[in-house]
């Protein structure tokens, strides 16, 4: 098994079985030198036996804090103590010096860790090692299938499974939906659906193997888009809310009033047959007491102090380091951080990355944990951690957007400390975008959504005792954007722009139709891309497969076994673990309502030489460079993220006030046109994605 992508597939198979235990429809077998032989199924033989020498380097004192966490537990990245073993264990893992280093070492180390921990630091160092890009990470739902299916359907699958001949040769298909945590009694469930797809709550996990916290990695503009993604979920979670005629989503600002919605995830963690901790509604938030995680006492109180010193420095304008002194935060800058990446430094609270890490606290991760243990803070009941403390399953529960709402409202309040654009930043002389739009099915400006069925493969993650496969179908949804049309008008030779594309509903709740500090933060990123314009009349159509925050199917198991070594395929697979941390594409359009919604796209072209960034030459990743940026290079927009819309307009433009978005297509590189979207409720097909 000298192919690096073989040797290192299978060591995320079933993570909970012992390492001699057969793989890949029982086709592989690892077997430590040294040890009993390998354990196979009954009426099966050992096929091919993928021999691992020993490595007596690799014992409990050696691991040091990489088996602190037990295994069958829950792997907590907003844990100090695990996020310590995780990086212990990456530092292990990065020693590699090829591929078959690091199956030997992660294989002598593998039974030895909490699964979820190996899981992390394996993918944490193929992603990261140079030698290691053309290896392509499978899907974590594939690797814990039991993270995003009810424990009800697992059952299910097991039983049917118990009950088909050996000799059955079809794969099992078994059916789960999006409503089966809840009822439509409450209101919050009319989102369910959008919460528990198992896409969202993939990228969540994807991108914060991307962008860790206390892994040594210090990435270009980290702190930003940390501020960034975040915002944009929230954005995108609003426009669902207002599909199904609910509010948008309230921060979680008081923390001392009881929390009106409870969760039950009817999930169980791991394979131990435990729920997650679940939430009865109208919970208060408790004074943290789980010492037995390394956790400090952390009282409410404490959070208060880190939010009261956050608020500070954002209106004081500076922050404190650890030696007393002030550093400045500012968006407005040519050179250093801009402010916004410093602030959320602090507030995700990097213990590497952050000025001052005593002084500001641990806000953001501290409060993922209070609401977690919100039902058993003392460990009274030695209850399980609720799925918000779970990047991999934190997105299912409405507690998520709401704390996050209260986060990004933080950030707005810098935003709104910083100036407003001139009119120089906004404008592009000599450029007009003319006529615009969206085409799908001959139809312009007018897009339908509807319900598809994804597949994905169960019994890579779960044992079912059976060499056939077990497949799981979960509802989402397709679309498609195109533009047109720019005009380079006055300019005699070619130039180079920015397309720049936003969508927001364009009426509230109540109908109205909402002024820009309204809709400002409903503005979701749809695309950003460059173009060269030559003197005259310019056509761009851009397919929505194309968006720069949007990944592309995920590869399989299965498609990963049939990759041949000799012939990856285009560049790009090459960086495929990279760019898997981009949003699902079939959640790039918002739901909308079946008699239709009105939504407004903005258009707005601007100077690639004012925007780009100064770097060699680099092969770019071509999925979710918005929300991920580019492999091993600085992100290649020298704009503040969000941009236009990150700030507070100016007062007037061209002598006119601003009272609304639309006010900014006075200047001739923006446009905004009006699309109608409308949900079609029975429009059910299999997507290949």
């Amino acid at each position: 098994m000298a192919d690096p992508q073989k040797q290192l597939l299978y060591l995320f198979e079933r993570p909970f079985d012992p390492v001699n235990m057969p793989r890949g429809d029982s086709s592989v077998f690892y077997k430590l030198s040294g040890t009993d032989t390998v354990s196979t199924r009954a009426g099966t033989s050992p096929g091919n036996t993928v021999t691992v020498r020993s490595r007596p380097e690799i014992n409990k004192n050696s691991l040091g804090l990489a088996t602190s966490v037990p295994r069958g537990v829950v792997f907590c990245y907003f844990l100090k103590s695990h996020r310590q073993a995780a990086r212990c264990l990456c530092d292990i893992f990065m020693r590699a010096r090829t591929s078959t280093d690091l199956m030997e070492l992660a294989l002598n180390v593998r039974d030895q860790v909490n699964e979820s921990l190996f899981i992390y630091a394996l993918s944490f160092t193929i992603l990261r090692k140079q030698e290691l890009r053309s290896v392509r990470l499978p899907p974590i739902v594939e690797v814990f299938p039991q993270k995003f299916i009810p424990t009800e359907d697992l059952t299910k699958m097991q039983v049917e499974m118990n009950r088909t001949p050996a000799s059955q040769t079809t794969p099992m298909v078994i059916e789960y939906g999006a409503d089966f945590a809840n009822t439509t009694l409450k209101p919050e469930h009319r989102v369910s659906y959008w919460r528990e797809d198992y896409g969202i709550n993939s990228h969540h996990w994807h991108w914060h193997l991307v962008y860790p916290i206390d892994m040594n990695v210090n990435r270009d503009r980290k702190g930003e888009l940390f501020y960034y993604m975040h915002q944009q979920m929230i954005a995108r979670y609003d426009m669902e809310r207002l599909s199904v005629n609910l509010k948008r989503v309230e921060k979680l600002e008081n923390w001392r009033e009881p929390i009106p919605d409870g969760y039950f995830s009817k999930l169980t963690v791991n394979n131990s047959g435990r729920p997650w901790g679940t939430r009865q509604d109208n919970t208060l938030l408790k004074d943290l007491r789980r010492n037995e995680f390394g956790l400090d006492v952390t009282d409410i109180s404490d959070m208060e102090l880190w939010r009261s010193r956050l608020m500070d420095a954002i209106h004081q304008g500076y922050m404190l380091n650890r030696n007393g002194e002030r550093i400045p935060l500012s968006d407005n800058v040519t050179t250093g951080k801009r402010g916004i990446d410093i602030l959320a430094d602090a507030f995700e609270a990097d213990g590497q990355l952050s000025p001052n890490f005593l002084f500001y606290g641990d806000l953001h991760n501290i409060g993922h944990l209070m609401l977690a243990f919100c039902h058993d803070s003392d460990n009274a009941h030695r209850e399980e951690m609720g799925v918000v403390g779970d990047n991999t399953t934190a997105m299912r529960d409405p507690v998520f957007y709401r704390w996050h709402k209260f986060v990004d409202d933080v950030f707005q309040e810098y935003k709104l400390t910083q100036p407003p654009y001139t009119m120089e930043d906004l404008t592009l002389p000599g450029v007009v975008l003319d006529k615009v739009g969206v085409v799908r099915d001959n139809q312009l400006n007018t897009l339908t959504t509807g319900w598809n069925v994804r597949e994905f493969e169960a019994s890579r993650g779960l044992d079912f005792n059976s060499t056939n496969p077990v497949a799981a179908h979960h509802p989402s949804r397709p679309c498609s954007l195109r533009l047109s049309s720019p005009d380079n008008k006055q300019h005699r030779k070619s130039k180079s722009v920015t397309v720049r594309i936003f969508m927001a509903p364009k009426h509230n709740e109540r109908g109205l139709e909402m002024g820009f500090m309204e809709q400002r933060l409903l503005w979701a990123e749809m695309d950003k891309f460059t173009e060269i314009l030559k003197p005259g009349k310019n056509q761009i159509v851009r397919p929505s497969s194309e968006s720069s925050i949007t990944t592309s199917s995920e590869f399989t198991f299965r498609s990963l076994e049939a990759v041949n070594p000799a012939m990856p395929g285009a560049p790009q697979n090459t960086e495929a673990n990279f760019c898997g941390c981009g949003w699902p594409d079939h959640l790039l359009l918002p739901r909308s309502k079946p008699e239709g919604m009105t939504y407004q796209l903005f258009f707005m072209l601007t100077d690639l030489d004012k925007d780009k960034v100064d770097q060699p030459a680099v092969r770019r990743c071509a999925d979710a460079v918005s929300f991920c940026g580019i492999l091993d290079a600085k992100f290649p927009d020298k704009r503040p993220m969000g941009f236009p819309f990150d700030r507070r307009p100016p007062p007037s433009l061209q002598d006119a006030e601003v009272t609304s978005a639309a006010d900014y297509a006075r200047l001739g590189n923006i446009t905004i046109q009006d699309i109608t979207i409308t949900f079609l409720n029975n429009n059910l097909q299999k997507s290949n994605n």
